[in-house]
């Protein structure tokens, strides 16, 4: 198969778009247009469409022609996916400038940039966290206190599974700041204690942000984290902090810079095991973007290896997921998908879904979502709008930015089938939730 397709490449000197490389590898493996559409639950007229440069392919439609061909990555690279330059992602806040929430009369509110200096101007220092009357060591009962704290940080993890991250942002960053204050009214290995909760904290505020569709005060909230958990001792979470925006970029499709940012926090080998099947698991996923599959899959084994790890796992609340109970399960199920393999990721995620318990909303709609996109992928269009309906209403309520990317793609697979009878049904419900979105 190598040796045609490079004897195709070398008929013609006229550079290759995505539609002739494809044509081009189609013929050389004996597939009519027909049978190639059928295998990719496409129709001819899209395929065509496509081959001829009329219509521009969408990443799935680019990755299920990968995997159909077995180009490993080549038709991902010629498509311009894997070179797709991610959106910057923010440093943190320098000594000028400072972020405040900002609460609304109506119930909204926002997490927004302000300088320093307008800070203290406006008579705002309180708020901003930049001075605290009182502060100094002070006899306060700090390992009773954060008692509470931890209980409250619980509490916000927990509706943050069923409800909107514009609902618990605002009360992840109070607690941030309250433990601040109390930090600097204790001393010793109270303040480390102190500290590493507060970390925590940051570190959720930035999955919050992400969630919310703020990547900008995600980043910010991440990179706070980091300075935080230098006080407690807690380096570990420099590392996360690469995960973090490793997930942002795969988010944004880049599977490049995924693969990069994941590996970079597997560098440091001090780091806690779970940290690390973490960086390997978001590693997979974006190699999974680059339509690799051998890399994929080798970093999911190296993945469990290290999430299986008995004493892997940092002291203080666990990092990443936990309400999934194998993480690495869903995420091979979720890399199948990108690798074009849709048939196998609906099987995986059928079963892992299962194991997820029913009050974690979140997850089960997010990888309920990756699951109908798996089935309307394969052709089975009952099935995919059938477990989509609803999973609709559970959208509107978490308002979830990353979750709101997977329903775009499913809209776009099932618009190519607007005729279906499943697909008519819950198109008007599914149009209206995205809408509501913007």
């Amino acid at each position: 198969m190598g040796n045609r397709r490079r004897a195709v490449r070398q008929v013609s000197s006229v550079p290759e778009t995505f539609g002739s490389r494809v044509r081009a590898m189609r013929v050389a493996e004996g597939l009519s247009l027909s049978e190639f559409a059928r295998r990719l639950y496409y129709s001819k007229g899209h395929v065509s469409r496509v081959e001829t440069g009329a219509q521009a392919p969408s990443p799935e439609f680019v990755r299920k022609c990968d995997a159909l061909l077995g180009a490993a990555g080549e038709l991902i690279e010629l498509a311009g996916e894997a070179e797709r330059a991610s959106r910057p992602i923010a440093a943190g806040a320098t000594e000028e400038e400072v972020w405040v929430m900002t609460m609304m009369p109506d119930g909204g509110g926002a997490f927004n940039p302000v300088a320093r200096r307008d800070v203290l101007l406006g008579g705002m220092a309180v708020i901003a966290g930049l001075k605290v009357s009182g502060t100094g060591v002070v006899a306060v009962d700090a390992e009773a206190q954060l008692i509470q704290h931890r209980r409250l940080f619980d509490a916000a993890r927990d509706l943050g599974q069923a409800s909107s991250p514009d609902v618990v942002l605002p009360m992840v960053v109070g607690q941030a700041q309250a433990l601040r204050t109390l930090a600097a009214q204790v001393g010793g290995r109270a303040l480390a204690k102190v500290a590493s909760l507060a970390a925590r904290t940051a570190e959720y505020a930035g999955w919050m942000a992400q969630e919310s569709g703020d990547d900008e005060a995600a980043a910010w909230w991440t990179a706070r984290a980091v300075r935080v958990s230098g006080v407690a001792g807690d380096d570990f979470l420099s590392s996360y902090a690469l995960v973090r925006q490793a997930l942002i970029a795969m988010y944004q499709g880049d599977g490049a810079e995924t693969v990069a940012l994941a590996r970079q926090a597997q560098e440091r080998k001090t780091v806690p095991a779970r940290v690390l099947g973490l960086a390997a698991q978001r590693e997979a996923q974006g190699h999974a973007l680059a339509g690799d599959p051998d890399g994929c899959m080798r970093a999911l084994d190296r993945a469990r290896a290290w999430l299986q790890d008995p004493a892997g796992m940092p002291a203080g609340p666990v990092i990443g997921t936990s309400q999934v109970a194998d993480p690495v399960g869903v995420a091979t199920g979720w890399c199948l998908y990108d690798l074009g393999r849709p048939a196998e990721a609906a099987s995986v995620l059928d079963r892992e879904i299962a194991r997820i318990p029913h009050g974690a909303v979140r997850a089960r709609t997010r990888f309920g979502l990756r699951l109908c996109l798996a089935y309307a992928a394969s052709g089975e269009l009952e099935q995919a709008c059938r477990l989509a309906q609803p999973l609709l209403a559970q959208i509107v309520q978490l308002g979830s930015a990353t979750i709101r990317t997977d329903l775009r793609k499913l809209a776009v697979v099932l618009r190519r089938w607007h005729a279906h009878p499943a697909v008519r049904v819950v198109s008007p419900e599914l149009t209206a939730v995205l809408s509501a979105a913007r």
